[in-house]
């Protein structure tokens, strides 16, 4: 996949402080982008935009900050996104929080922004601000925003929602939290703990950016701040409307790919804070040099470099900007801008002298007290005078080289480093201890991170150049590449990873009837001749059967799945914790590997303990055979696999020819009808199976104005709408006190309702033909009970089911009484 890089991003890739997980070779900045990287040099204002998630971000405003203004522009999301849903695969949770922070940060490469976070986790969906900042944490999340706040110094602040219900709680709670922060962060006594890393700091603007989806198309919008950020730039051949549905386009895992918008294109703001301007939302601002005292000779040098750039020859400006870098290294050192517009200044020398510098690895990866083979590559593509003077390695080795650059002549150095023996293995930074409540728990060597997208890479080389006399250093990570057939040369960053992994196939393990369960360990080599022994610690009165096995993997990514048999106590029904441990011959290890492979992302993986929860239950299964019709990102096959079913998978290939007789109920997928309406072709055939005696059960798909159901199966009129519920401990109430699916073949009770995570259930069901019986009642907290939540309906023979519970969240998580009520529901 390409990106256009906007200049500022692109700049910044193109001296390697950019994000470090990099996909692609880092690409030479054009001259429409450097042009427009020269007149940004003059602009020293700031904005900050805030909301809650992915994918919450004006991206049209943020393109056009960046692109038509030069500002620079950072989005703040309160959460990563981890409580949504996923259009491109399986992954929930923290994992597609680790998708969602890499589509912001290939949004952020085509806009030009930079990404900021808090550690406040996404819970999911909640009604209520009051909720989300009681489960994060007010002060502990009002700390992240100030710091945020602090860090970026912005100018204006700019809110995405407001503070009206109905909204979705992180909505509300992210306008609430800006508006606070916005007074905390300029005050010392507030939070006076970040003051060793930051300073005070006080935007001289609020603003709401009105929101406009749902607005009448004569509505009055008289009384707002009105920005035109349609505009275009020739040199870069786009409309800020083109770059912006391009960074949309970027969040793929929630489907929202967008055209590209052409023309006028109008965003409203409100004042809430600070100064309120009447006409624009810059209104009397200074947002050039001239706002600070003692930097005339940065203008006038800024401008001599903008006006001499010649867009054929970009070398010539390196001495024009040389004279910028001068008079920005004479600012103090506390200067709020000095720093960032001296990279910014390194940046474009190296464009305008097409300097390419690289730091490539041998392999991939490496473990912790192994060597590394590094290559290392420096190459002016210009007339410039440039003189690599030393380069800097990993463990801080300074090799000194004092060599011209000269046109187009590669420099190569070829060297060896080796790896502390405690070096840090490579894996989020905010994942690397264990996940739960509403907030990410950081180490403490990881908490000056707080915030930032992504930690550092594993390895970096330092490239000290020269040119003029004045010298320049560029850090590079240490980066692996290597060739797709398909895709063509691809980058990676170098990853330092345990000697030997034991993963587990799953992070939770059902046992059904105190029945032995077998349990999976792929183990996976880091480094070659890895040999030992593995074995699961588990609670008092856990077998094991074998109690351990040898194993010897030869070479580096060689894998190895050992099984072991698994039996719970006799009468068992308390939750156990198991940890696979792996014996390297006296140093014992206990790590597993997830990963994350998806075309539009680099290779992503999270490294933790290796640990799983035991869960012994009781469970009556009626029925044996299912289908199993998938949708868009669910595990729900497997996990009913996993206690014992025989899932066969139906993809629509082969729910064409299947025989649908020879089972004994068939389970549809969540969003199925969304993401393939072309399921809709095997409506009858459905509800013949389903007339003749079979059970058909539907999971919740989603029906709005944006995105109308266009097709569904069921056999009476039924109508989803946006209801659900967000309360996972809401009391769920049997509509009838004799209702046949609280009775067999699993008697429930109230105690098959605890335990269940982030909601009861979503896209309830909100009208309905008479045939339908309701089964439960429930609500949130202040609302009306809801009855939409499970529908069954007999056709013929059988029986047809509609579910909004959250199944697909209850089962992987090892919820037992969301397994019994399936089972019911299943046998009917």
């Amino acid at each position: 996949m390409r990106n256009l890089l906007t200049f500022g991003m692109a700049l910044v890739m193109s001296v390697g402080i950019g994000t470090p997980a990099l996909a692609q070779a880092p690409r030479q900045p054009h001259a429409g982008e450097i042009a427009a990287g020269l007149r940004r040099l003059g602009v020293t204002g700031s904005v900050l935009y805030v909301a809650a998630h992915p994918d919450d971000e004006n991206t049209r405003f943020l393109a056009w900050l960046v692109g038509e203004r030069g500002l620079r522009a950072g989005y703040l999301s309160l959460t990563r996104g981890d409580g949504g849903q996923n259009l491109i695969g399986t992954e929930q949770d923290e994992m597609l929080g680790l998708i969602r922070t890499y589509e912001l940060l290939a949004a952020r490469r085509v806009d030009g922004a930079e990404q900021l976070f808090t550690r406040a986790r996404d819970f999911g969906y909640t009604k209520s601000a009051d909720e989300a900042l009681r489960i994060w944490g007010h002060d502990a999340v009002l700390a992240d925003v100030v710091l945020a706040i602090r860090r970026f110094q912005p100018d204006l602040i700019v809110t995405r929602f407001d503070t009206k219900p109905p909204n979705h709680g992180h909505h509300t709670a992210s306008a609430l939290l800006a508006a606070e922060a916005f007074t905390a962060a300029a005050d010392p006594k507030r939070f006076p703990e970040q003051l060793d890393l930051v300073k005070p700091w006080k935007a001289d603007r609020l603003l709401n950016n009105v929101p406009i989806w749902n607005r009448k198309p004569d509505a009055d919008m008289s009384a707002y701040l009105k920005v035109d950020v349609g505009g275009y730039d020739a040199l870069l051949g786009r409309s800020w409307g083109e770059v912006s549905a391009e960074s949309r386009s970027q969040h793929k895992s929630q489907g929202f790919g967008v055209p590209a918008e052409r023309g006028p294109l109008l965003e409203y703001f409100t004042p809430l804070d600070g100064t309120r301007p009447k006409a624009d939302v810059f209104e009397g601002l200074d947002l050039s040099w001239s706002r600070w005292k003692g930097t005339e000779a940065v203008a006038r040098a800024v401008d001599d470099a903008v006006k001499g750039f010649d867009v054929r020859a970009p070398s010539r400006t390196v001495h024009a900007l040389l004279r910028v870098h001068e008079a920005l290294s004479a600012l103090p050192d506390d200067h709020p801008w000095k720093a960032l517009k001296l990279r910014e200044t390194e940046a474009l020398v190296a464009a305008c002298a097409g300097l390419f510098l690289e730091a490539r690895a041998s392999e991939a990866v490496g473990v912790p007290g192994a060597p590394v083979k590094l290559s290392l590559f420096a190459l002016n593509r210009s007339s410039a005078a440039l003189r690599l003077v030393s380069v800097s390695l990993p463990g801080g080795e300074r090799v000194p080289v004092d060599a011209a650059l000269a046109e187009h002549a590669p420099f190569k150095l070829e060297k060896q480093v080796k790896l502390p023996e405690d070096a840090a293995i490579t894996t989020p930074y905010w994942l690397r201890k264990p996940v739960s409540g509403g907030m990410f728990a950081l180490d403490a060597s990881d908490r000056a991170l707080t915030g930032l997208p992504e930690g550092p890479t594993a390895l970096t080389v330092s490239f000290v150049y020269e040119v003029s006399g004045r010298r320049i250093t560029v850090t590079r990570p240490v980066v692996f590449v290597w060739t797709d057939p398909v895709r063509g040369e691809l980058y990676r960053a170098f990853e330092v990873v345990p000697s030997v992994t034991a993963t587990l196939e799953r992070d939770r393990v059902m046992f059904p009837n105190g029945a032995t369960q077998v349990i999976s360990v792929m183990l996976g080599a880091g480094r070659a001749e890895a040999a030992g022994k593995v074995r699961l610690e588990m609670p008092p009165g856990w077998k094991s059967e074998p109690v351990d096995h040898a194993f010897q993997l030869a070479a580096r990514g060689d894998e190895r799945t050992v099984q072991f048999k698994v039996t719970p106590p006799k009468g068992a029904t308390e939750k156990g914790r198991l940890r696979v441990v792996v014996d390297l011959g006296g140093r014992l290890e206990s790590w597993k590997v997830r990963s994350v492979a998806h075309e539009h992302l680099p290779p992503l993986a999270v490294r933790q303990a290796s640990e799983a929860t035991l869960i012994p239950f009781a469970l009556t299964t009626k029925v044996k055979r299912l289908g199993y019709i998938p949708g868009p990102g669910d595990k729900v096959a497997e996990s009913l696999a996993a206690v014992g079913y025989e899932v066969t998978v139906l993809p629509d290939e082969r729910l064409a020819s299947e025989k649908l007789e020879r089972f004994d109920a068939i389970l549809v997928g969540v969003r199925a009808f969304n993401a393939n309406p072309h399921i809709a072709v095997h409506r009858e055939k459905l509800l013949s199976y389903v007339k003749g005696g079979g059970r058909l059960v539907v999971q919740y798909n989603t029906n709005s104005r944006v995105g109308p159901l266009e097709s569904f199966v069921g056999p009476y009129p039924l109508e989803i709408g946006r209801d659900r519920v967000t309360d996972e401990t809401a009391v769920m109430t049997p509509v009838s006190a004799n209702e046949p699916l609280l009775l067999a073949p699993n008697r429930l009770t109230a105690a098959d309702f605890e335990g269940w995570v982030q909601e009861r259930g979503l896209y309830f069901a909100s009208k309905w033909n008479e045939q339908y019986r309701p089964v439960f009642a429930m609500n949130d907290v202040g609302e009306e009970p809801q009855r939409g939540s499970l529908l069954v309906a007999r056709h013929g023979k059988g029986v047809f089911v509609y579910t909004g519970l959250a199944f697909f969240r209850q089962l992987p998580a090892g919820v037992p009484g969301a397994y019994r009520l399936l089972a019911n529901i299943l046998a009917q």
